[in-house]
């Protein structure tokens, strides 16, 4: 069994190494003996400084990849449209395989409006789905609602919906005007409603369940019990 003083003792050499290899590679040493902490090389974008408990190491993101201490995508590492390098060198030259012109990124799956794309992971593309009503949008690399894509996308045939041009003044859809909203048949977790003449798809979200009454995302405890034993 180790005692706390062969414990101290390895604490302090493992803090001495990291400071020596912190000499070595021009970086501060690791700022914590436990865990691990990742930070930016001051020169290399494609670089960073990783401590795990205590030994500092070099590594370099994935091609097609950058560091800026998030690494929301892969080891530390997000994609290279994403990052904000300063002064930083960057290395961008790609490593392409089939269907991917880097190892990691985000590509569009063709060149019409498309509800899917394809994602890279070490060079194998993937096909990846937006949420339900989204299209992909290439020059942001996300998925956003088809009317922001016109006229190359068709919003009505995407969602399946022809926003009305009015509706009845006393209805429930009118309390929502400019913006009415509709249920969606079949789908007691979504509505529909309309921005500028176009339909939006939507998600009510947090276990709620859309009234078709007050065309409302409620709790289901605040709905019928019928409707709620009907939708399930």
């Amino acid at each position: 069994m180790i005692d706390r003083r062969s414990t101290t003792l390895l604490a302090l050499v493992a803090f001495l190494v990291s400071v020596e290899a912190a000499t070595l590679l021009g970086a501060p040493p690791c700022p914590d003996p436990h865990g691990i902490h990742a930070y930016a090389h001051p020169e290399n974008c494609n670089a960073f400084f990783l401590c795990t408990n205590g030994t500092l190491t070099l590594e370099y993101c994935e091609n097609g990849l950058l560091f800026d201490g998030h690494g929301a995508v892969h080891d530390h590492c997000n994609y290279h449209w994403a990052v904000n390098c300063g002064d930083r060198k960057v290395d961008l030259t790609p490593i392409s395989s089939p269907g991917c012109e880097y190892q990691f990124g985000l590509y569009p799956a063709s060149d019409t409006c498309s509800t899917t794309y394809v994602r890279c992971v070490h060079g194998h593309p993937e096909e990846a789905h937006c949420d339900a009503g989204l299209v992909y949008e290439p020059k942001s690399h996300t998925c956003v609602w088809p009317d922001q894509l016109l006229p190359y996308c068709n919003p009505e045939e995407i969602v399946g919906f022809k926003c009305p041009h009015k509706v009845p003044p006393h209805s429930a859809a009118a309390k929502f005007w400019p913006h009415p909203r509709f249920p969606v048949p079949g789908d007691c977790g979504r509505l529909i409603t309309c921005v500028d003449g176009y339909p939006r798809l939507l998600t009510c979200g947090d276990g709620k369940l859309f009234d078709s009454a007050s065309l409302s995302c409620l709790d289901p405890d605040e709905l019928p019990h019928w409707y709620v034993t009907n939708q399930f």
